[in-house]
């Protein structure tokens, strides 16, 4: 359907915000919240928080617990990551949106990748974090500010989380008590370099066997020792041959440590893999035998195999509800004179622990552009305003119509 009168004026307004939503770009980017650099982080979100709460939302933090040991060796010693969630008072009869982002990226902050930098023709811009994901951010908070300026009364939510580029540990546990309270998600993740909405993600999970042994001088006394290597290696042919790609399962064994040299038996050693999965079925059965397959080691005695795991972000299938939710952005988009086709991709997002929860979510709302988690990182600034004017009608519409599913 066309545009009516008051998303027309929507439209008009955020495009006069063009040079306010470069600023806001600018000012976030510039920022160094990658390499768990907390202070950072914590003035992006006092910055999002403040422009929040002059809309009327009221803001709670949560600190959320830290990866396991075993998959972040810092981790013990690493300030706990933070949740804050800003909220709207529910309208009575809106539809409840819960929206979604992460401040922090995966850019050291002492690189000399550090600021955004503006093409010379004008029409991009690079920078850490510019795409994935400071511009969804910004993006965002100017769609609300100009939805209550039009006057249209929206119930929503939305999440700042600080460790989504690290596994959502901290997050996971809001990001399931919101969806709860909510109707539809919608996740600022950059979108497909055509502009398109992924509306199927794989789930991922990650594992650690570690061997231990007996150190032993090679020369001298190596029938005493227990070679650790040797019986994490055992492991690694028969957990590869689970992968089945053609069936929705991938299986790598990324990293492998151990010993100190080649004269010495080696007593400790340990294999990180990672596991993409097509539904929680299936990556719940691929950590079962990867569990078999560690347990069915014979190692001598006195040495020992163990095997940690965790299944942190559940698969996100197409749903018939996920696809009502496209359906809704895709007219919208259309209706603006974008385009927006679907895709699938590999990679995961909060938007998959949203969606394990209940919430019928979309995750790929945010800004185009290209080089994610490259020093080249950039974005396309024309979607700054394209893409907000998309999440400003999606929300409206939403807000005034409901969603059913």
């Amino acid at each position: 359907m066309p545009l009516d009168a008051v998303e027309q004026r929507l439209r008009e307004a955020i495009a006069a915000r063009r040079e306010s939503l470069l600023a806001d770009l600018r000012t976030h980017v510039n920022l160094p919240t990658g390499g768990a650099r907390a202070p950072a982080m914590d003035e992006s979100v006092r910055l999002l928080v403040e422009r929040l709460s002059a809309l009327g939302a009221s803001t709670r933090s949560v600190v959320g617990p830290n990866p396991p040991a075993w998959l972040s060796p810092d981790a013990a010693g690493r300030t706990p990551r933070k949740v804050v969630v800003c909220s709207r008072p529910n309208v009575k009869g809106k539809c409840r949106v819960l929206v979604s982002g992460h401040v922090d990226t995966v850019h050291e902050p002492d690189s000399a990748f550090r600021s955004l930098t503006i093409a010379p023709d004008g029409k991009t811009a690079t920078g850490p974090g510019c795409v994935d994901m400071k511009g969804g951010l910004v993006i965002a908070v100017h769609a609300l500010e100009a939805l209550q300026e039009a006057g249209l009364d929206a119930s929503w939510s939305f999440v700042l989380s600080t460790d989504e580029e690290t596994g959502s540990f901290a997050a996971d546990a809001t990001l399931r008590e919101e969806a709860a309270r909510h109707d539809v998600g919608l996740a600022l993740e950059p979108a497909t370099p055509e502009g398109g909405l992924v509306v199927e993600r794989p789930g991922s999970g990650q594992f650690m066997i570690e061997g231990t042994g007996r150190a032993a001088h090679v020369g001298r006394d190596f029938k005493s020792g227990i070679n650790a290597i040797a019986a994490v290696a055992r492991t690694v042919d028969p957990i590869q041959a689970l992968a089945r790609p053609d069936d929705g399962l991938i299986v790598n064994v990324g990293v492998i440590e151990g010993g100190t040299a080649t004269n010495v038996v080696p007593e400790r050693a340990r294999a990180f893999g990672n596991i993409r999965c097509s539904t929680p079925e299936v990556g719940r059965r691929a950590m079962a035998e990867i569990g078999a397959i560690v347990a069915g080691v014979t190692v001598p005695p006195g040495g020992s195999l163990t095997l940690c795991s965790t299944l942190n972000r559940p698969a996100k299938p197409a749903t018939p509800q996920v696809m009502g939710l496209a359906g809704l952005a895709k007219a919208a988009a259309e209706d603006l004179g974008q385009r927006l086709p679907f895709s699938k991709t590999g990679g995961v997002c909060e938007g998959n622990n949203l969606q394990d929860a209940g919430l019928p979510t979309i995750d790929t709302l945010g800004v185009r552009g290209g080089g994610l988690h490259t020093p080249t990182e950039w974005i396309e600034l024309a979607s700054l305003v394209e893409r907000c004017q998309l999440l400003a009608v999606l929300i409206a519409r939403l807000s005034r119509m409901g969603f059913s599913g």
